[in-house]
């Protein structure tokens, strides 16, 4: 829920509130129920409300205890808060909401920095501690809510999306580091870099502390292991524990919400086998909400044959959307202004879209992503497996979008800084505490790339429209058993065998047993006709000429053979670039020409 934003001024100046105004406004559509500021001199907060957990005036932010002299900001849920307000009730605190961004301050009051080892939820906070005089910033363990932020030498300001801290001026340059991993990590720009030279984010599972004389403190607070226990269970064990931690994920997400929750049913096995749990939790009234687009030639768009499965075996309130390609190219343009950083999964925009229909019926839905990364679910994992070598060669091979040697035709030579992709692979599989080389792969995708790729497209997306979407597979506790699994074990019967076993007799043999799914939207895969025009137009225009990326002669030969340009995740090379380009003559080229 909700978009946060502030500053910390280190310059003796005050905060300006129309710095406030501005930053707000670019986190608008995250909150869309109520909006606040507060300011000190040089501490400023502004929040954008989405009204899920105690709908009423007490619960708005920015949340200022007077008693303890803490101020927040918080954008995500809590999913223990009650069991954590029960706790400090008997602490002696006194409460005046029912709200969990009001357990946030009395948890941080009463454990300081630690407080966020007590907390189980998707969380970006940051609190002002006036008796301290420094800013507590926060990031939850799985990096599910975003938080940027931009550090001079006068000031730390922070936002929920790039867009605030570029309309506040900072530096739009592009990070060269960023950019190779841009286009060769499937647009993964891990924290705490982002594209633009002065926008960073903050890392998952990472707190800061901000002192107002500008001196900051960094601390990790959760590291998964990806190595089995001490002694090895039985396979059915694991299985049946997956099952007692799903279950209880779903749950959890359930409970904390004063406010109805759907789910965004793809007709694969991870979406519906969250319906699934519902039922067997005995949830009524399940809504679900389904979206397909056009064919193109052998790739179908929709998947409705599976999603309409789930729907007569549950009984659910089903809601299922239809888009033609030439509804999609109209409306790239929107889907690329709410992205905080470029994302080339062809599914941001399917999700967009999705999202703007579900937003007309509730707030807040279930998602499928994490399950794929946690269980094995992709195709490129037997093939990794299967490689011989070295492990970030044998992890490369099938995951990386271009070889160094096409980065460094496809830009221009000042960016041509190394092969930083390479070396933060290196450092994620030199980490200890993995027993072998597919555990590394598995603790490296659902630790640190997921969280730049699916999850940040989802929380993008779907926030767009005031929607939030809870993710049940990124639950940490179930993250952190299903790092301890055999790879073996989760990559039997093609990938996902602990889910597959959990799904039989819940979910009809035709959605588990299907052909993995990607919520497709073709027409950005296999890139033809008027949207290969569009792309073209894109590359070759005088702002993507003049901004001197890319080697216009490289970029000619993609645009003329772009089915010759695909992935090993069989993305297109062409989309990728096109959409960073676009993504900066949006979010980039158009706030500079509004500030002039």
């Amino acid at each position: 829920m909700c978009g946060i934003c502030g500053q910390l001024r280190f310059d003796h100046q005050s905060v300006n509130t129309q710095t406030l105004k501005t930053m707000r406004q670019r986190i608008a559509r995250r909150g869309p129920d109520g909006s606040g500021e507060w300011v000190n001199q040089h501490i400023g907060l502004g929040h954008q409300r989405l009204s899920i957990i105690d709908l009423s005036n007490y619960a708005a932010q920015p949340m200022v205890d007077e008693a303890l002299d803490l101020v927040l900001v918080f954008n995500g849920t809590i999913y223990n808060y009650k069991a954590l307000r029960l706790l400090l009730i008997n602490k002696g605190y006194e409460f005046f909401s029912h709200s969990d961004t009001e357990v946030i301050l009395k948890a941080y009051h009463h454990w300081g920095k630690d407080c966020v080892i007590h907390l189980d939820g998707m969380f970006a906070f940051c609190i002002w501690d006036a008796k301290q005089q420094h800013l507590f910033v926060a990031r939850d363990r799985m990096g599910i809510k975003p938080l940027y932020f931009n550090l001079t030498d006068k000031a730390f300001s922070f936002a929920s999306n790039t867009q605030s801290l570029i309309a506040i001026g900072a530096n739009t340059q592009i990070n060269s580091v960023a950019l190779q991993q841009q286009l060769s990590l499937h647009a993964v720009v891990p924290a705490p870099n982002t594209i633009l030279t002065g926008v960073q984010k903050i890392k998952p599972a990472t707190t800061l502390i901000i002192k107002a004389n500008g001196e900051i403190k960094t601390n990790t607070y959760w590291q998964p292991k990806a190595q089995r226990p001490d002694i090895e269970l039985l396979d059915a064990a694991y299985i049946e524990r997956t099952h007692e931690l799903l279950t209880q994920a779903v749950s959890k997400r359930m409970a904390a919400t004063d406010v109805p929750i759907g789910v965004l049913l793809s007709g694969g096995l991870d979406s519906s086998l969250l319906v699934a749990l519902l039922h067997e939790a005995e949830h009524k009234d399940i809504r679900t909400f389904s979206i397909g687009f056009e064919d193109i030639g052998h790739e179908v768009g929709a998947e409705f044959e599976y999603s309409d499965q789930i729907v007569d075996r549950f009984n659910t309130q089903h809601e299922k959307y239809v888009l033609s390609n030439s509804q999609v190219l109209p409306r790239l343009g929107e889907a690329i202004a709410n992205m905080s950083e470029p994302m080339v999964g062809q599914d941001a925009v399917a999700f967009y879209l999705l999202s703007e229909q579900v937003s007309k019926h509730i707030k807040v839905v279930l998602s499928g992503q994490g399950a794929d990364e946690a269980f094995a679910g992709y195709f490129w994992y037997s093939r990794m497996q299967a490689e011989q070598g070295a492990e970030v060669d044998r992890f490369s091979k099938h995951y990386i979008d271009r070889p160094y040697e096409e980065y460094l035709q496809t830009v221009n030579a000042r960016y041509h800084s190394g092969n930083h992709t390479q070396a933060w692979l290196n450092k994620e599989f030199s980490k200890a505490h993995a027993d072998e080389f597919m555990d590394k792969v598995f603790r490296t995708d659902i630790t640190r790339l997921v969280v730049d790729d699916p999850v940040k497209r989802v929380d993008n997306m779907t926030m767009a429209w005031g929607l939030e979407a809870r993710v049940p597979f990124m639950d940490y506790q179930l993250v952190e058993h299903a790092l301890s699994l055999p790879p073996r074990l989760k990559m039997s019967e093609q990938g996902k065998h602990p889910l597959k076993q959990i799904a039989r007799g819940l979910l009809p043999d035709s959605v588990i047993d299907r052909k993995k799914g990607y919520f497709p939207m073709p027409a950005l895969k296999y890139v033809r006709g008027e949207f290969l025009a569009f792309m073209a137009d894109i590359l070759t225009s005088s702002a993507c000429v003049n901004r001197g990326v890319f080697d216009q002669k490289f970029i000619q030969q993609v645009i003329n053979r772009p089915e010759q340009y695909m992935t090993a995740l069989n993305g297109s090379r062409l989309w990728h670039l096109a959409l960073l380009e676009y993504w900066l003559q949006i979010n980039v080229d158009a706030a500079t020409l509004s500030k002039e």
